[in-house]
């Protein structure tokens, strides 16, 4: 696959990614945002994800990419298009989304606001209107899937950083989304705690998109990289193509470590 260099391109080129006959997980579509500023942070990106991709979003400092991410259960509302599992980005859609893409911030100290990791675990559930029953089990299940099983009554604030990147993870998994979408996953860790995330990211059975600048995560977990710059999707295709072309990466802002 040639590596696409454009929003048209991406469009006019065939594609390896996409399954036969299958029907993109999120679909965007001339999505732009300008933020109360007047900074434009989305100019025209377009971009299809299909299910079970794990797919790497890198650029330059200020690209647009966290706002991207922000369209993607509602945070943010611009012009254009997009769809997440054929599901329209409306206001009466919106809790069938937010419930399908399970969003991770950057800092996990937004995400964990509950005296204990319990709470924080079980607060999305709850919300969701199941059963005491139901959100013992999704709790204890997402605990598992991040390794954390032992944290249960330990106190979110008290944990180190690695520790809350997991269970702010657990916190959208005990929803049980289609797709984790997760902004900057390793920044902030220390050498172990990023390998240890890594390969909990590798494990997860789910559509993935994550936004970052850890080019050496996006070799080990990702086989395609969308590189954003100035608000648009400037190039996507095989991450090894994309990870090797040097004028490519430095033209946006991007250095092979």
């Amino acid at each position: 696959m040639q590596i696409t260099h454009s929003p048209k391109a991406i469009s006019d080129q065939p594609d390896i990614r996409k399954p036969e006959k299958a029907r993109a997980i999120i679909s965007i579509d001339n999505l732009s945002f300008t933020y109360p500023d007047g900074n434009k942070a989305l100019q025209g990106a377009s971009l299809q994800i299909y299910p079970g991709e794990k797919v790497a979003l890198v650029g330059p400092n200020g690209a647009g990419k966290s706002t991207l991410l922000l369209h993607l259960n509602g945070i943010l509302n611009g012009n254009g298009k997009l769809t997440v599992s054929s599901l329209s980005m409306t206001k009466a859609n919106l809790p069938l989304i937010r419930a399908k893409v399970g969003l991770v911030f950057q800092n996990p100290d937004d995400q964990l606001f509950s005296p204990t990791v319990f709470e924080d675990v079980a607060f999305g559930p709850l919300h969701m209107g199941y059963l005491e029953d139901e959100v013992i089990q999704r709790v204890r299940l997402a605990l598992s899937q991040v390794g954390m099983s032992t944290y249960e009554k330990r106190l979110s604030h008290h944990l180190s950083t690695g520790e809350k990147k997991r269970i702010a993870i657990a916190t959208v998994l005990s929803m049980k989304p289609e797709i984790l979408v997760l902004d900057e996953p390793t920044s902030g860790l220390d050498p172990r705690a990023r390998r240890n995330l890594i390969r909990l990211l590798g494990s997860l059975p789910l559509t993935m998109l994550v936004s970052t600048h850890d080019l050496l995560m996006v070799r080990a977990l990702f086989s395609r990289t969308v590189i954003m710059d100035e608000g648009s999707i400037v190039a996507d295709g095989l991450s090894h193509q994309i990870l090797n072309d040097t004028a490519l990466l430095e033209k946006h802002g991007l250095e092979w470590p």
